[in-house]
Order: C-alpha cells, then structure tokens, then sequence
C-alpha cells in the first residue's frame, strides 16, 4: 500500500512531535533532586517529585541523591594525648542541601566522597590526637564524636554538603602493641602463676610440718603412756613375784635356778667355771648323794 504526501507528511510530523515531547519530558524521583543544566550552565534545581519540562536537546539533567548518604574512612593510626597509639576506623553520614555548589564545588558524587574521606582523616587525626585514649573509647566518646561532626560540617559546607553525624565503627590497638600487650599479659600471668605456687609450697611445708609436730607429739605420748603402763606392769611383776619368793624362799631359788640351766646350759654348750659355784648348788647335791634331789615343793594357795 502507497501512502499519499499529506499522510506521509503527517507522519513524519507525529513522530518529529513524539520525539521532541520525549525530549522535553522528565520525572524527578522522590529521593532525588534534579539540576537543569543548559549547554552546561545551571538553570534550576527541581526538588519536588514528579514529571517535568525542560527544552529539548538545549537543556539536560544532572541527578543528585537528596538521601543520606555514607563514606566509610579508611582504617588510621592515631596517637591519642596520651601517647597511646591505635587504629580507629570510622564513616560519615551526610546529605546534600546545596546540589548547584555541590555541582560546582565538587560535580560527582565519587569526588565528593573522596574529599570527604580526607576531611574525615583530617578531623579524626585532629580530634582524637587531643583527647586521652580512655576518652575513645569511655563515656566521653559521645562528646568527642560530636566535636569531629562540628568540625566536618564546617568544612564539608563548602561542597554544599550537610554532615549528618560521625562514628568510630572500631578502634584496635596496632599490632605491635597487641602483641607487646599480649606478652606483658602473659608476664604477668607467669608471674602470678609462680607466686600462687610458692605459697602453696609454703602451705604445704607448714601443713606438714605441723603434721609431723602432731605425729612427734602423739608418739611421745603414746611411748610415755606405754612406758608408764610399762613400768606399773613391772611394778606389780616385781611385787608378785616378791611375794612368791617371801611365802616359798627354797621352792623360788630352785625354779630360778632351773630357768637359769634351760637358758645357759643349751646342747653342745661348754662351760668353765669354778667347782663350788653357786650356779651349780643343784649339780653338786645331786653329785654328793648319788641320786637326784627332790625338787622343794610350793605351796599352792
């Protein structure tokens, strides 16, 4: 099918007006803000949401992020007042108020995050470096937070950035210092370890020294009791037989002498002794008469 050159020209004029009516159209999110930029010069910044005009291949739009954002610092080594070294890792939050000098100023958001990060070391090194270590990381680190967020925003302004707040995510000592830390913990540790075993061994030697006091005692006591048991046990061994040998005085030099033989006088035992000795009173009445004595008899009661 031909189409004729009124239809053909009505054509080619809807899609020209299609075009420039896509040209001249944009929308503007909620979360974003738009700068309207002509042949690269600001013209307006447009805040509200929704869908708008602007002249077609004359004008452009740049979008800016009205949300608040972050940019994490990079890990530093920061010497507090008290000489105290440790690495402290942080990040900003902050909004763009200002999109025209923040276009200006710094033109993308990757640029402005990178000026912002050194500022943020900056003002880290500057703020902690007059605070003690203990402040950083105690109660005072609010305080201490909110002095680096002051002096952020002072600088950051210029940009036409707001600094909404600034925090410490996490603060390490360096590693020489963990692990001098580390070994001066376990010095200590040691050296508790040995004091708590010297006075155990102290403990020790005095429970047993006083064991062994207790176990001298006891036996001094048991042999003194034994030797007095001993000695009354004597006593009336001694009064017995004192008595036995008062009531029969023949009857209890015979059977003393009688035990004398059985204990001196054992097999193949040689003797010398005189012929009128006294141990062999018994020998020699048996000698004299012949015949074997009677023993003396005892009374028995």
């Amino acid at each position: 099918m031909r189409w004729s050159l009124p239809t053909t020209i009505t054509v080619i004029l809807v899609a020209v007006l299609l075009v420039f009516g896509a040209s001249s159209l944009f929308t503007v999110h909620q979360t974003q803000q738009a700068l309207v930029l002509q042949f690269g010069e600001p013209r307006g910044v447009i805040s509200t949401p929704g869908l708008h005009v602007k002249l077609p291949f004359i004008q452009n739009i740049v979008y800016i992020d009205k949300r608040i954002l972050q940019v994490d610092g990079a890990a530093a080594q920061i010497i507090a007042a008290d000489q105290k070294r440790l690495v402290v890792d942080a990040f900003m939050r902050y909004r763009i108020v200002d999109p025209l000098l923040f276009y200006q100023a710094v033109g993308t958001q990757q640029t402005a995050e990178a000026r912002l990060q050194t500022i943020l070391d900056s003002t880290l090194r500057q703020t902690l470096g007059r605070v003690p270590l203990l402040a950083i990381v105690g109660e005072q680190r609010t305080a201490v937070m909110a002095e680096a967020t002051r002096i952020t925003s002072v600088q950051a302004i210029d940009f036409g950035i707001q600094v909404v707040d600034v925090r410490i995510k996490r603060t390490d000592l360096p590693e020489e210092n963990t692990q001098a830390i580390y070994a001066r913990m376990r010095t200590d540790r040691e050296r508790n370890a040995r004091e708590l075993r010297a006075q155990g061994a102290e403990e020790a030697l005095r429970v047993r020294a006083g064991a062994d006091r207790e176990r001298t005692v006891l036996i001094a006591e048991a042999t003194r009791s034994s030797e007095i048991l001993r000695g009354d046990g004597d006593a009336i061994a001694i009064k017995v037989y004192a008595d036995a040998f008062g009531q029969d005085v023949e009857f209890f030099t015979f059977y003393r002498s009688m035990q004398a033989y059985r204990e001196a006088l054992p097999n193949n035992t040689t003797m010398v002794l005189a012929p009128d000795s006294e141990f062999f009173r018994y020998f020699r009445s048996m000698l004299g008469t012949g015949a074997t004595p009677a023993a003396p008899t005892a009374a028995v009661r």
